[in-house]
C-alpha cells in the first residue's frame, strides 16, 4: 500500500521529504492577496495534524490548489478500540454530502490495513475548478463515537504575467476581446496567495488607484488599463474594502448552496428591502423565463424561485438580481444510487476476437464509468479501441479485436455499485483436423496430398525435401476452405521424396512421404513364389504394429509380387474380410492390395492377417492395428476445500486413456448461472489436485476438467457441484465473564468484526486448567447465542476459557480471556428488584390473566416464598414458578377472592429481603337501590336513588339514567356518567307518562342489570284549545280541452305507427277515437292508451285501407272537444326495381 502523505497534494507530485522542502517559495509573478485574505509569506510551514479523537491523520487546515490540477486529501482512523467499522462522510459547507457527487470530478477511496487496524480514506478532486473553493469537513462515526475535521480549499488560476493576471480575470471566455460570454469564475472566491516581495522599481497598483478614485472615474481607469468587465471589477473592488458594506437591496440573501434529490422540487428564497421591486432570476448567467418548471413568486418582501421535477441539468449556479445588486447560490442535484443488477462475466478469448462486457443497472440513463485496471476509459479518448453502448438499462463495453495488451481486470462503477470481470487473451492456435498421409504410387499415376486445418483463412506453402514446390502443368496446389491439396499428375521417379505443408504465420508443419513404385516387366515367362512387400515407413511404429487415430481413415497399400498373380486374403483373427464396399473393405489392383478402414473405431483394434498364394508358393504377414483416441473425460470432479479467494479441486483420471498415456489436464471454471467458461491453465497440469485462485468471495463457481493425451483433448467432465470461496470469520470480540458459581461459569462475547460471505453458523466454547495444554469442548452442538454457561467445573480450580467462531469454511482464530477464572461462588445479599408498575396498587378485572414477574438477585440461589395476607399462598388458586433470577406469579383467570396483599420473602441462609404487592380484582357493580320520582313540575321530573350494595370492589364512577314513555316503551338515555345520586329529567312531553331506570358504573363498565323506578312521572296537560281555520274548497271543474292536437302523418305500409294528443278536463272526460267519423270499436288492430291525459292510438302494421281521417273526442258533463288529423299510408318501393 502506498505511503500516505500528511497533507493534500496535486496528483502526480512526490510527497515532501522534509518540512523545509515543503516550505513554499515566493515567486516574482504572483499577485498580492486580496485584503483580509490569509498570507503565508512568512514562510512558516503548515501546522502538523494534531492526533486527537478518532483521527490518526487529518487533512491540512488550508490548501491552495491551482485550477486544472488534481488534488488529494487523506484521513486515517484507528479502529483498534472500535467495536464496529467506522463510517466516513466528506461534506462541503455545513451539510452537503459529497458522496452523491462521486464521478469523473470527485473520487473516493477506502483501504484497510489488517496489521495496524487503520482505515485510510481518500478524496480526490480531478481538475480543480474555481467552484471547488470553500469550506469542507470530513466526519467519522463509529457507534457512540464521533470525530470531525474541517479544512479550507482556495483555488488560484495558473501562473501568468502579472499584468495579464489582473486583466484576464475580466476577459471574455473562449473568444476575442469583445466576443464570447463573460467569465466571472475568477472573481467568485478570494484566493490565498503569498505576498510578492517589493520590487525596487515602483509600479502602479490598479486596485489602489481604483480604491482611492471617485466612482465617476471608474470607467475611465478601466478603459485606460484594458479592463472590459466593469461589473466584475466593481464586485472585486467591493470585496477588497475592509468595512463590509451592508446590502441595500436584500434583507436576507440566498443560502450558499442547496441540495435536492433528482425528480423532487426545490424552493430558492430570499428577502428584499423593497416589497414592490422586480427581481430577475439567472441560471449560469442566463435569465430564467417563467414556465411550468420554473415558478417565480412574490409575497411581500419574499421572492421565491421554485424548480419542479429537478434533473441533472438543474445542477447549476443561480442568481437573484435586484438592479445592480445580486445574491448567488449553487444547487446540487443528488442522483439516487444506481445499483448493478447483472454482474460482469469473465472472458477468455484468443487474439483478434471481439469482447463484449455487459452489465445491467437499476435505472435507465444512469452514468456508468468503465475502468481498465486503475485507468478510466473515456469515450472521446479511447474511441478507436473501445466502443461504449447504452440500451436502456444495459451498458456494454466492446473491444473490437482483443490483443495481448488487453489482458487484465475491467471494472464498471456506478454511484451505488461496482462489478468487475477478467479478460484473458491467448495466442491463436491452429488445430490440424486431418494430417497428410504417406502415398505409394506407380509411374503415370496421380498423387494427391490433402490436409485440413481449423482456420479457413490460413494460407501456406508446399515444400519437397526443403525446397518450395512451384505450380506447373503437372503440379497443382489448391486451397478451398479449410482444405489444402497438392496434386501431382503423371508421377515420375524424381517426384519421390518428403513433402511438407507449412501454414503461414504458425510454427507448424505437416509432412508425408511420396514413394514411387517401379514396375518390372519380365519378358521370360517364369513362376515366382508370392511375396508381401510391407512399407514400414508409414504409420507403422514397428514392423507389425500400425497406430490409427479414431475417426481417421486407414489405407494400407501392400505391394504383392509373384508369378502367376497370387490370390490375396485379408482376415481379422479367424474371420476373413471379403467386402469390397463399406466402412471396412479390401480393394485389389494389379500387384497391389489395399486394406481400407473408414472412420476407425475402437472395435477395429486387433490382429489382421494378409495371406497370398499362387502355384509357386505362399506368403503371410500379421499386422496389429492399434486404435488410439482422445481419452474419456475425468470423473468425480469436486471441491474439497475453499479459502477467501481460492478453492482446492480434485478429480479422478478417466477410465479409458484413449490408448495413449495421459499427459495432463486442463481446467475451466465459470460463475454459476453464466455460460462463459474461463481457462485456468494453458500448459497441461499433471496432478489430479489443483488449487484455483483469484476468485471472488461469496460467488458460486463451477469447475470442469479436460484430459489431454498425445491425440488431443477429451470431452469436458461433468460440472462440479457449485462451491463458494469463503474464509473463516475473524475471532469473536470482547469475551468477558458474566457470572461464576461453584461449578459453572457464564461467558459472554460479541460477534466477530469480519464475518464474510460464509456467514456464521455458531460458536464453540473450550476450556482447560491453568498449566494444561489440552482444551476441552464445553458444548456438543454449536452455540448460536453470544453467551454460554459452562457447567460441571471443579471448585476452586483456575480455568482458562476461549471461544471460536465456526462457519462453513471452518474455525476462526480463538478469542481468549486475558487471565484464568477461579471457579468459586461469590456470596451476594438477596435483593428484590420490584418493577415500577407493581409498587402501587395492581388492579385487574375479573376473568383477566395475571402474570407478575419479580426479578431479584443474590448468590447462591435464594429461596423465594410468597404469602397472601400473611398466609402461604394456596397452590390450587395461584401458580408460582421460581428461577435463579426471578419469581413469577400466574393466575389464569382472576376472581374477586384473589384480591389482597401478596408478600415475597427472599432468603439466603440468615439474610432475607421482602416486597409487598397489593392486588385488587374488580368487577361490574350491582344496580342502584330505591330509584323513585320525588317531584314533577312543568315538563320536568326529579329522581333520586341510593348507591348499589355491590360496588364491584372499586369506586362507583357514575350513573346512567334512561327514560321511556308508557305508550311506546322505548328507552332513551337522559344522562351518562352522572356522579350524584339524583338528577332532573327535563324536556318531557305534556300529556305523557314516563318511567325511569338507572345503571351504576365503575372502572369495569355499567352494571349488568338496571334498577327500575318504583313510580312514574305524569306530565299533566294545560288548558290549550286548537282552533283551525275553515277550509274553503276550490272549484277545479272544467270542460275538456285539447292542449296538443293530432298531427297529419304519412307512413309506410306494413310498419306499425302511432298518433297522439293531450287533453285536460275535470271530471275526467270520456275518450272516443273515430276513423272517417266512425267510432273505432274493440278492433285488435288498434290499441288506445290514456296516460295522465296523453292519448295515444297505436295502429299495428297499417295497410293502404287504413289511411283516412282520424279524430279524437273528449266528453264530460261540462262539454266536449274534438281534434282530427289525416293519415296517409304509402306502399314501399324497392330501389332496385325502381
Amino acid at each position: 500500500m502506498p505511503e500516505p502523505v500528511p497533507q493534500a497534494k496535486p496528483a502526480g507530485e512526490a510527497p515532501a521529504e522534509a518540512p523545509e522542502e515543503a516550505k513554499p517559495q515566493p515567486e516574482e509573478d504572483e499577485l498580492p492577496p486580496a485584503d483580509g485574505a490569509d498570507s503565508d509569506a512568512d514562510g512558516d510551514e503548515p501546522a502538523s495534524t494534531e492526533l486527537t479523537g478518532l483521527f490518526v491523520e487529518k487533512p491540512p487546515d488550508n490548501v491552495v490548489a491551482v485550477a486544472g490540477t488534481d488534488i488529494t486529501f487523506i484521513a486515517k482512523v484507528d479502529s483498534s478500540t472500535l467495536t464496529r467499522k467506522p463510517t466516513m462522510k466528506w461534506l462541503k459547507g455545513k451539510w452537503l454530502d459529497l458522496g452523491s457527487k462521486a464521478g469523473k470530478h470527485m473520487q473516493f477511496k477506502e483501504t484497510y490495513d489488517r496489521n495496524t487496524k487503520i482505515y485510510t480514506y481518500e478524496m480526490k478532486i480531478i481538475k480543480v475548478v474555481p467552484g471547488d473553493a470553500g469550506g469542507y469537513r470530513c466526519e467519522v462515526t463509529a457507534k457512540d463515537k464521533c470525530d470531525s475535521s474541517t479544512f479550507e480549499i482556495s483555488v488560484e488560476s495558473a501562473q501568468q504575467e502579472e499584468q495579464a493576471d489582473i486583466l484576464s480575470a475580466f476577459k471574455r471566455a473562449d473568444a476575442g476581446e469583445d466576443e464570447g460570454d463573460l467569465d466571472f469564475s475568477a472573481l467568485l472566491k478570494a484566493t490565498k496567495r503569498k505576498k510578492k516581495p517589493e520590487k525596487e522599481v515602483p509600479e502602479i497598483d490598479v486596485w489602489e488607484l481604483l480604491k482611492n478614485a471617485h466612482p465617476s472615474e471608474y470607467e475611465k481607469i478601466a478603459f485606460e488599463y484594458g479592463i472590459t468587465d466593469l461589473r466584475g471589477m466593481l464586485k472585486r473592488l467591493k470585496k477588497m474594502k475592509e468595512p463590509p458594506k451592508h446590502s441595500e437591496a436584500f434583507l436576507k440573501r440566498l443560502e450558499s448552496c442547496y441540495s435536492v434529490e433528482k425528480g423532487k422540487k426545490i424552493v430558492l428564497s430570499c428577502e428584499v428591502v423593497d416589497p414592490n421591486v422586480q427581481v430577475k432570476w439567472l441560471k449560469n448567467g442566463q435569465e430564467i423565463k417563467p414556465s411550468a418548471k420554473y415558478v417565480m413568486e412574490s409575497n411581500g418582501n419574499i421572492r421565491t424561485l421554485t424548480i419542479n421535477k429537478t434533473t441533472l441539468a438543474d445542477d447549476a449556479a443561480y442568481e437573484c438580481v435586484v438592479g445592480e445588486d445580486k445574491c448567488f447560490t449553487e444547487v446540487f442535484v443528488k442522483e439516487p444510487p444506481v445499483t448493478i443488477t447483472k454482474l460482469m462475466d469473465d472472458y477468455h478469448v484468443v487474439v483478434g476476437e471481439r469482447v463484449e462486457f455487459e452489465i445491467e443497472v437499476s435505472e435507465e440513463g444512469a452514468h456508468v464509468m468503465w475502468f481498465f485496471e486503475d485507468q478510466e476509459l473515456h469515450k472521446e479518448k479511447d474511441s478507436t479501441k473501445y466502443r461504449f453502448k447504452k440500451d436502456g438499462k444495459k451498458h456494454t463495453l466492446i473491444i473490437q479485436e482483443a490483443t495481448l495488451d488487453d489482458i487484465g481486470m475491467y471494472h464498471a462503477w456506478t454511484n451505488g455499485g461496482h462489478t468487475k470481470g477478467e479478460l484473458e487473451v491467448e495466442e491463436k492456435e491452429l488445430e490440424v483436423l486431418q494430417d497428410i498421409a504417406d502415398l505409394t504410387v506407380r509411374a503415370t499415376d496421380q498423387a494427391m496430398f490433402k490436409c485440413e486445418v481449423s482456420d479457413d483463412k490460413v494460407t501456406g506453402k508446399w515444400y519437397k525435401d526443403g525446397v518450395e514446390v512451384l505450380p506447373s502443368d503437372r503440379i497443382k496446389m489448391t486451397h478451398i476452405g479449410r482444405f489444402h491439396r497438392l496434386t501431382i499428375d503423371d508421377v515420375k521417379p524424381e517426384d519421390a521424396g518428403d513433402y511438407t505443408f507449412v501454414p503461414d504465420g504458425y510454427a507448424l508443419s505437416l509432412s508425408a512421404k511420396l514413394n514411387f513404385l517401379e514396375i518390372k516387366i519380365d519378358y521370360v515367362p517364369r513362376q515366382d513364389p508370392p511375396k508381401i512387400h510391407l512399407d514400414t515407413t508409414g504409420n507403422m511404429v514397428s514392423q507389425n504394429t500400425i497406430i490409427v487415430v479414431a475417426g481417421n481413415k486407414l489405407r494400407l497399400d501392400v505391394e504383392i509380387t509373384g508369378e502367376p498373380a497370387p490370390t490375396v486374403v485379408w482376415s481379422k483373427g479367424d474371420k476373413p474380410i471379403t467386402d469390397t464396399e463399406g466402412r471396412v473393405r479390401v480393394e485389389s489392383r494389379k500387384d497391389l492390395s489395399c486394406f481400407v478402414i473408414e472412420g476407425a473405431e475402437r472395435e477395429d483394434e486387433g490382429n489382421y492377417t494378409i495371406c497370398v498364394n499362387n502355384p509357386a508358393g505362399e506368403d503371410k504377414a500379421v499386422l496389429f492395428v492399434k486404435i488410439v483416441d482422445v481419452p474419456d473425460p475425468p470423473e468425480n470432479v469436486k471441491c474439497t476445500s475453499v479459502g477467501e479467494d481460492c478453492a482446492t479441486i480434485v478429480w479422478e483420471p478417466p477410465k479409458f486413456d484413449g490408448g495413449a498415456p495421459i499427459k495432463g489436464y486442463l481446467m475451466e471454471r465459470k460463475k454459476k448461472g453464466s455460460s462463459r467458461w474461463t481457462k485456468l491453465n494453458f500448459d497441461v497440469y499433471e496432478s489430479t489436485t489443483y488449487e484455483a485462485k483469484r476468485m471472488i468471495e461469496g460467488v458460486l463457481y463451477e469447475m470442469r476438467v479436460f484430459a489431454v493425451n498425445s491425440i488431443g483433448l477429451s470431452p469436458p467432465s461433468l460440472n462440479s457441484k457449485p462451491f463458494m470461496p469463503i474464509a473463516p470469520t475473524s475471532e469473536p470480540t470482547r469475551l468477558t465473564v458474566h457470572d461464576v458459581t461453584d461449578s459453572t461459569c457464564s461467558l459472554r462475547w460479541l460477534a466477530p468484526e469480519r464475518i464474510g460471505a460464509g456467514g456464521l453458523d455458531g460458536y464453540v466454547i473450550e476450556y482447560c486448567k491453568e498449566g494444561d495444554t489440552e482444551w476441552v469442548v464445553a458444548n456438543q452442538e454449536l452455540c448460536e447465542r453470544q453467551g454460554f454457561v459452562v457447567r460441571n467445573l471443579p471448585v476452586g480450580e483456575k480455568i482458562n476459557f476461549r471461544v471460536v467462531a465456526v462457519n462453513i469454511a471452518g474455525r476462526s482464530a480463538p478469542a481468549t480471556l486475558s487471565q484464568p477464572v477461579t471457579i468459586r461462588e461469590i456470596v451476594e445479599h438477596p435483593k428484590i428488584r420490584l418493577p415500577r408498575e407493581l409498587r402501587t396498587k395492581y388492579i385487574r378485572r375479573v376473568g383477566e390473566k395475571i402474570n407478575l414477574v419479580v426479578p431479584f438477585q443474590g448468590k447462591p440461589r435464594p429461596v423465594a416464598t410468597w404469602y397472601k395476607d400473611g398466609q402461604p399462598i394456596d397452590p390450587k388458586m395461584v401458580n408460582v414458578r421460581n428461577s435463579n433470577v426471578d419469581s413469577i406469579v400466574f393466575i389464569r383467570s382472576a376472581e374477586r377472592e384473589h384480591s389482597g396483599k401478596y408478600e415475597l420473602v427472599l432468603q439466603i441462609e440468615n439474610m432475607e429481603d421482602r416486597a409487598t404487592i397489593e392486588i385488587r380484582i374488580v368487577d361490574k357493580p350491582g344496580p342502584p337501590l330505591n330509584v323513585k320520582v320525588t317531584d314533577v313540575w312543568g315538563f320536568n321530573a326529579a329522581l333520586e336513588w341510593e348507591p348499589p350494595k355491590d360496588n364491584g370492589n372499586c369506586d362507583i364512577t357514575g350513573y346512567t339514567i334512561q327514560k321511556a314513555d308508557m305508550k311506546t316503551k322505548e328507552w332513551f338515555t337522559v344522562y351518562e356518567h352522572n356522579r350524584r345520586t339524583n338528577c332532573t329529567a327535563s324536556d318531557l312531553i305534556m300529556g305523557n307518562e314516563y318511567m325511569f331506570r338507572v345503571y351504576s358504573e365503575n372502572l369495569c363498565g355499567l352494571s349488568e342489570e338496571p334498577r327500575h323506578g318504583k313510580n312514574t312521572a305524569v306530565i299533566a296537560k294545560t288548558g290549550l284549545e286548537y282552533k283551525p281555520n275553515p277550509y274553503k274548497e276550490k272549484e277545479v271543474s272544467c270542460m275538456p280541452k285539447f292542449t296538443q292536437p293530432l298531427v297529419d302523418r304519412s307512413v309506410v305500409a306494413g310498419y306499425s305507427t302511432a298518433i297522439s294528443c293531450s287533453v285536460r278536463g275535470f271530471p275526467k272526460p270520456k275518450i272516443i277515437w273515430m276513423k272517417n267519423k266512425m267510432i273505432i270499436g274493440e278492433d285488435p288492430k288498434y290499441l288506445m292508451q290514456n296516460n295522465q291525459g296523453v292519448l295515444t292510438l297505436n295502429i299495428r302494421k297499417p295497410s293502404t285501407f287504413d289511411g283516412g281521417k282520424y279524430s279524437c273526442m273528449a266528453v264530460n258533463e261540462l262539454g266536449k272537444d274534438e281534434v282530427e288529423c289525416k293519415l296517409d299510408v304509402r306502399v314501399a318501393v324497392d330501389p332496385e326495381k325502381k
